[in-house]
């Protein structure tokens, strides 16, 4: 009769084992590993779109610009035109006007730049006499040091192979565009049908929602991309009559500049604004730099507090801390190019995530024709 109760007394003590994963600290585990594995996965795929960027960001930017031409692309088909004809008018459209920005800025610069030479010669000269005779002067030894410093770097083996560094992201940048334009081409043309394809393997309620993903992605790319473009041309605009007022030389190039840089969030235009502050002191003097650098703060701030928020309107819904961390994340993987890109894909990020929880208050008034979120489709 023993080994029963044995058997029994076995079962208990068995039964009554602790269960290291059922307590708060076990749940706890589980959750920091989950957390661990979906870092790594994310670490292996930034690192594996790293190794072909050269592919990734011209496909971003193509997608970015398709999102922003869209628009422009179906006007035209509603209006009669066929889809090959309405992309390729569109397509050229967009082509002509980077050929006039290009070739404007070149003739700029070829035009005044024996006229820059001799003012930032004057300026230079200027700006080493308010160094050695200002408040806060400096020895003629000092000067010098620096200046042999300077011509000793500008001949070190470091900018060398920078210039043949340079050549090579010359290179890669031509083949990035290339590549660019033809994909854009393609997203114009057929970028109904390629997402299409992309969605034939989903049913049901999760098509619904990816459906809802891709019109939110392209009106939240759309809107963004317009609405910088107006607040970098008032800004182009503003900056570059006060550059030309001023008489300061590359106005138009220096302008243009401004233009691209407003499309970094944050920064952008303010290290335009400050590179053109610099220009004007060589060439012009430290009162025309300081004129200029007072309007750069102007118009940034009427940027900021009024044109923000009226022309971008729900496009960005992120938070200023947000941007700044995506601007630096980005810059940080892919340089200037991932400074540009960055701020756009965290707004459709929160945008998909918004589509995905059905929180997303535009929903309904975009997607008027698409059944609920969670319903089974007629």
């Amino acid at each position: 009769m023993a080994r029963p109760h044995t058997s029994t007394a076995v079962s208990v003590s068995k039964d009554h084992r602790p269960n290291l994963w059922a307590d708060a600290l076990g749940r706890t585990a589980t959750r920091a590993a989950q957390i661990l594995l979906i870092l790594t996965v994310a670490v292996v795929v930034v690192f594996a779109l790293l190794q072909i960027r050269l592919l990734v960001i011209p496909v971003l930017i193509a997608l970015i610009l398709a999102a922003a031409i869209g628009p422009f692309v179906n006007m035209l088909r509603r209006r009669g035109w066929r889809g090959g004809l309405a992309t390729g008018v569109a397509f050229l459209a967009l082509l002509l006007v980077l050929a006039g920005v290009i070739t404007t800025i070149v003739l700029s610069v070829r035009s005044q730049w024996d006229e820059l030479i001799s003012q930032a010669s004057a300026g230079l000269d200027e700006l080493e006499n308010f160094l050695l005779t200002g408040p806060f002067p400096l020895d003629r030894e000092q000067l010098n040091q620096a200046r042999e410093s300077v011509v000793e770097f500008a001949q070190s083996s470091q900018v060398r192979s920078g210039a043949v560094t340079g050549l090579s992201v010359v290179a890669e940048f031509l083949a990035g565009a290339s590549l660019m334009v033809v994909i854009l081409f393609f997203f114009l043309k057929d970028g109904a049908k390629i997402w299409n394809f992309f969605l034939r393997p989903f049913k049901g309620a999760r098509e619904a929602k990816l459906r809802r993903v891709g019109k939110r992605t392209m009106e939240v790319l759309g809107g963004y991309v317009r609405g910088t473009a107006i607040v970098a041309l008032v800004d182009t605009v503003a900056i570059g009559a006060v550059l030309l007022i001023l008489q300061v030389p590359l106005a138009i190039p220096l302008a243009i500049i401004v233009f691209i840089g407003a499309f970094i969030p944050l920064v952008g235009a303010t290290v335009a604004g400050v590179l053109a502050a610099l220009v004007a002191l060589v060439a012009n003097g430290p009162i025309v730099a300081l004129i200029v650098v007072a309007v750069v703060i102007a118009v940034n701030q009427l940027e900021g507090d009024l044109l923000q928020p009226i022309v971008m309107g729900k496009s960005l819904q992120l938070h200023a801390l947000v941007i700044l961390m995506a601007l630096t994340a980005g810059t940080i993987l892919a340089g200037i190019i991932g400074a540009v890109l960055a701020v756009p894909l965290a707004a459709v990020a929160w945008a998909i995530v918004q589509v995905w929880t059905a929180e997303d208050p535009n929903l309904e008034p975009m997607n008027p024709d698409l059944p609920p979120p969670n319903s089974q489709p007629t």
